[in-house]
């Protein structure tokens, strides 16, 4: 799509685009103080470029998902028009705004809520928040994902989705992990770093990524503070952006940089985690 975008008219007004701005690439997430807010979550292909291609890759989105619904071409151009509506209203409220309040600016998700008309959609809203409010990490996630292996904890095998490569667990390749490893925590605030300190690695599987990402190498970390405590990680393997070829190399040689600056740059609240790392074989995460 990004050549199709490149045809259009623009004004020249580069932005940090998420590069892949379509509905089903955002959603809710807890900041990390905890409060929950709407947001985007995927930035795999972020890079400076002109503002008007994410605004009609997200209102090509919400057609191409109203023809899938079998809507009416009259009610999937309705919801084109109300996204660049809310866009264009929003923007003007930025205007108004000082710089400080853009900047910290979000979607609050109980307000959000609070604001839906319709009475049905706002108890569904409201259980679907209920439960996300409800989940642990420990008391859900942790007995689903992770197994006792040996006396040792173990991230579950759940072939073709999430497995383990025979490769990775010979010394060499653990050797490299643990490399990668150390020069992902150096990218990291030092504030973060001292956080993550406080887990050690324990296991890492290979883990199947959308349609989009076919082809890159992706796994997920688990990691274990006092307690048994998990934290979950995930690696993904980093490319040049599509929108490279059109927009031009933006400012970060190392992809991995390129997608957690974006993030950090988009999101109104990011990952503590965040961080980036080159493998011996020059694959960039």
């Amino acid at each position: 799509m990004a050549a199709d975008l490149s045809k259009t008219p623009a004004t020249g007004l580069r932005v940090q685009a998420c590069g892949d701005c379509h509905l089903l690439n955002f959603g809710v997430f807890a900041t990390p103080e905890r409060n929950l807010i709407f947001d985007i979550n995927d930035f795999d292909e972020t890079l400076p470029a002109p503002w008007e291609w994410d605004l009609k890759r997200l209102a090509t989105s919400f057609v191409l998902a109203g023809r899938d619904n079998r809507y009416a071409a009259a009610d999937c151009r309705d919801g084109a028009v109300a996204v660049v509506r809310a866009y264009r209203e929003r923007m003007a409220e930025l205007a108004d705004s000082t710089v400080l309040q853009a900047w910290y600016s979000k979607l609050d998700v109980l307000k959000l809520i609070g604001e839906t008309a319709d009475p049905e959609l706002r108890e569904f809203r409201e259980r679907k928040l209920k439960k996300l409010q409800s989940r642990s990490a420990l008391e859900d996630d942790y007995p689903k994902l992770v197994e006792e292996v040996g006396g040792k904890p173990r991230i579950k095998d759940d072939p073709p989705y999430i497995f383990h490569l025979s490769e990775l667990v010979t010394p060499e390749a653990q050797e490299m992990i643990v490399e990668a490893f150390q020069s992902y925590r150096e990218s990291m605030r030092y504030d973060h770093r001292f956080l993550l300190d406080k887990f050690r690695m324990m296991d890492v599987a290979f883990k199947v990524v959308g349609v989009g990402s076919v082809g890159t190498f992706c796994s997920v970390m688990l990691l274990l503070a006092e307690d048994n405590d998990p934290l979950f990680l995930q690696i993904k393997q980093a490319n040049t952006s599509v929108l490279e070829p059109y927009a031009g190399r933006g400012p970060f040689e190392h992809n991995g940089q390129r997608v957690v600056m974006g993030q950090r740059l988009m999101q109104a609240a990011s990952d503590l985690f965040l961080g980036w790392t080159t493998g011996r074989k020059g694959r960039q995460f």
